[in-house]
């Protein structure tokens, strides 16, 4: 069985933190590493942004990463794709074409790949699956300022992308109402299946000996981490008001206490460093904590393992998440978890016991339960301890084993005997 995986804006090989890759680039290889172990087959499929990538990549037996051209074959707002999806469309058509390949199923992610998929269960005669990942009404209410709106133009594609596609995954509760309420989808259609972690590489371990893998001060040097894209909806200038705070609150703190950003250019790299980089930069600048707000830059999945290991907290004080993938990854690790209680992490995060759920643009509540946790050692494993036990539920076999489940559901309406497959390959899960 062939699964045809749709990331027009992103390919799920690109380097996490920067601009557009984020966890969804995690969720699409993850989750197609996994289906393979199941028996089926992945061609994902991807505009090209470097002019001499290869067109086929195999990061793994089964999974195949095709790099398309639509446009010019550099980084371009995303929103400029919208010009190009027909010659994306048209060369994964010639792809599927030129290697005699059919395939039984379309599988996309985001508003782009949504629009790209349409026309392609039209050609091909399969259905289409589709998981938004974000929603640009929600990110439209938490907005600023004019540039940090989603065009209108978006939010009719998802609109009719969410009537249109035969299923839609949501990744929680919340995601699922949001998608009926601002995008008009038929509940009956939507299945929610939460993201996964790879519990293997994020996992519990000896702080002291990743603190020494990274060089960062050992004990008693209060460590906080947040991984995110470097832009105004991950709450970065909340946590660096926090880091303020708990300064003011704490003088003995002042060189026992470092708050570590992850993703973006780092420290070294300032000529790399966007607009709202260089925003945060002033901020922590203004408010006399420079030196406990640190830049570290994007870092590759085993790496973050160790940064992940190296913390006290991880912190995601996001204005809106639609499911938190830094998070979960953060429970795996065995931490604590300061979250948002704006979308996902509100599913993840067991307020009080995994961690603490805080309210959005409030930077008050944040250094609250961040000064709970960094004061009280017993409260801090305990919570690390829930933290694991939290994230056992997952893993990536229980989500592959989930969204096995979804597939059949929506085959069962066009190909009763792909169908069956699945149900074969089900009673391993």
């Amino acid at each position: 069985m062939r699964i045809a995986m749709i990331s027009a804006h992103s390919s799920p090989l690109a380097a996490l933190g920067g601009k557009e890759a984020g966890g969804m680039n995690v969720y699409i290889r993850e989750l197609s590493r996994e289906l393979v172990s199941c028996g089926l087959s992945i061609d994902i499929f991807t505009r090209t942004q470097e002019p001499n990538a290869p067109m086929v990549i195999t990061p793994d037996r089964g999974v195949r990463v095709i790099n398309l051209r639509a446009g010019p074959p550099v980084p371009y707002n995303k929103n400029w794709l919208l010009e190009h999806l027909p010659e994306f469309v048209s060369r994964i058509r010639c792809f599927a074409d030129g290697e005699d390949l059919t395939y039984d199923l379309i599988h996309s992610h985001y508003w782009l790949s949504g629009e790209a998929a349409l026309p392609l269960r039209h050609a091909w005669g399969i259905p289409v699956i589709h998981m938004f990942h974000t929603l640009g009404a929600m990110k439209n209410r938490i907005a600023r300022g004019a540039e940090e709106q989603e065009t209108t133009k978006r939010m009719e594609i998802e609109s009719r992308v969410a009537r249109d596609v035969d299923m839609i995954v949501a990744a929680t509760p919340q995601d699922r109402a949001d998608l009926v309420w601002h995008c008009g989808a038929d509940q009956q259609h939507i299945r929610v299946v939460p993201c996964g972690v790879d519990l293997n590489r994020f996992r519990p371990q000896e702080q002291k000996v990743a603190r020494a893998h990274l060089d960062l001060p050992p004990t008693p040097q209060r460590l906080i981490l947040l991984v995110g894209r470097i832009e105004p909806l991950k709450g970065i200038d909340d946590l660096i008001h926090a880091i303020a705070l708990l300064r003011e609150r704490h003088p003995e703190w002042d060189d026992q206490m470092m708050a570590l950003v992850v993703g973006g250019a780092s420290e070294y790299e300032r000529k790399q460093w966007n607009t709202e980089q260089q925003r945060l930069h002033d901020l922590r600048t203004k408010l006399g904590v420079a030196d406990a707000i640190r830049f570290v830059g994007a870092q590759s999945q085993d790496q973050l393992a160790h940064f992940y290991a190296a913390a006290d907290i991880v912190t995601m004080p996001s204005h809106y998440e639609s499911f938190g993938m830094a998070a979960l990854e953060g429970l795996a690790s065995g931490r604590p978890v300061v979250a948002t209680s704006a979308g996902g992490p509100s599913f993840i995060v067991e307020d009080g016991k995994s961690g603490f759920l805080t309210q959005p643009n409030n930077p008050v509540m944040l250094a609250n339960h961040l000064e709970q946790i960094l004061t009280d050692q017993t409260l801090q494993t305990h919570m690390g301890d829930a933290a694991r036990e939290r994230a056992q539920r997952f893993g990536w076999d229980h989500i592959a084993c989930d969204i096995l489940r979804v597939y059949g559901e929506t085959l069962d309406a066009t190909t009763l005997r792909m169908a069956k497959e699945i149900r074969q390959r089900l009673k391993a899960c």
